[in-house]
């Protein structure tokens, strides 16, 4: 399994929904579990479909109790009205940070690898992970919303002698 990197045009599809449950998403998401830990500057959080070359609508998510889980079909109910702006990134377009504003809470319906509904809210940064991988499936991407929002973009130019990255800010 390999991470698709922008400017590939398969970040870009809308995805459409799992009808079947097969026992052959468990290895997928195992598969893609796998990817995202492998990723530790920055840390994966999140992986959707999409970046993974497939067209169908699911993610695996990293959750506060540091347990990665899988989200089918997944869908936002409600929103916040409250924002915050995050500093964002995305695994599939690296070494590009940027200031997002997300809403602070979401009511979220999903499916599990059997197929069964939840329904839960999720604050913080599950909030915002769901949020930014909800977009993945939908071929939205940070920037697009850095490029809406007319927020910051950063790009990381090198590393400074701690060995911390150095940024510069890029013109939008």
């Amino acid at each position: 399994m390999q991470l698709v990197i922008a400017p590939d045009n398969k970040l870009r599809i809308k995805t459409k929904p799992v009808r079947k449950f097969t026992p052959r998403y468990n290895q997928i998401i195992r598969d893609m579990i796998k990817l995202a830990k492998t990723f530790l500057d920055p840390e994966g959080v999140g992986l959707a479909s999409t970046q993974v070359g497939m067209d169908e609508e699911f993610f695996v998510a990293k959750m506060d109790d540091g347990n990665f889980r899988a989200f089918f079909n997944p869908k936002i109910l409600k929103f916040s009205k409250v924002t915050k702006v995050y500093t964002e990134g995305c695994l599939s377009i690296p070494n590009y940070w940027g200031e997002v504003k997300r809403h602070l809470w979401i009511d979220a319906q999903y499916q599990d690898l059997s197929g069964k509904v939840f329904k839960e809210r999720l604050k913080g940064l599950e909030a915002h992970i769901y949020q930014h991988e909800c977009d993945h499936l939908q071929g939205k991407l940070f920037m697009d919303h850095i490029l809406e929002q007319k927020s910051k973009l950063f790009k990381v130019i090198g590393k400074d002698a701690a060995g911390a990255d150095i940024y510069e800010q890029v013109p939008l």
